[in-house]
């Protein structure tokens, strides 16, 4: 069993090292992390939506922004859209789950916000209609994928397609990116 393990880890090890030797998507974080540095300080707000356990992950970096990462600090406006369960069971039995991001999207997007979607595919239905409508308004659009993009791909102002097709993976990188971009938005805003 030890051996699985290792084999486990060292696969989570391969994915990170593959994405930390490619210069465009280092080029892509370090972008995206401008993106939502520069919406926060204007007053915009960040938007994350996913399924299953890219929800976790959704949910999961919202709240870095919006509670705290390593600063004692104001909180940053930062939700995942799927929190709100009234919301989510309503609009899915009266509309369909297709729409569950889009119609939110619709009502609580401005311009100049962020939509950041996260789907292992690339091709989760909900979150390419979001992406549609996020355009709609004039929001940002950013992906986190898997290794091909999927339909998503053509769909965002930035994607972060790490570089595997397993779903763990994949996940396991999504939220060392947030993380990444979490922590630098945070130190560039609240500069001591």
């Amino acid at each position: 069993m030890q051996h699985k393990i290792k084999e486990i880890i060292q696969a989570s090890v391969d994915t990170k090292q593959r994405l930390l030797n490619d210069p465009v998507l280092m080029g892509t974080i370090e972008k995206v992390t401008e993106v939502i540095t520069n919406a926060f300080a204007n007053g915009n707000k960040v938007l994350f939506c996913g399924n299953g356990g890219s929800a976790a992950d959704a949910q999961h970096l919202a709240a870095e922004f919006s509670g705290r990462f390593y600063t004692d600090r104001d909180p940053l406006p930062s939700e995942a859209l799927h929190c709100n369960s009234s919301y989510m069971t309503a609009v899915a039995n009266d509309y369909g789950y297709d729409v569950v991001y889009s119609r939110m999207i619709k009502g609580m997007g401005k311009p100049g916000d962020v939509l950041v979607g996260l789907s292992t595919s690339g091709n989760s239905v909900n979150i390419i209609n979001a992406m549609e409508q996020s355009r709609k308004i004039g929001m940002i659009n950013v992906v986190l994928s898997g290794e091909g993009g999927g339909k998503l791909r053509t769909m965002c102002d930035y994607l972060i397609n790490v570089p595997s097709n397993d779903t763990p993976r994949i996940q396991e990188s999504h939220i060392m990116v947030g993380h990444i971009i979490c922590e630098l938005v945070e130190s560039e805003l609240f500069k001591k």
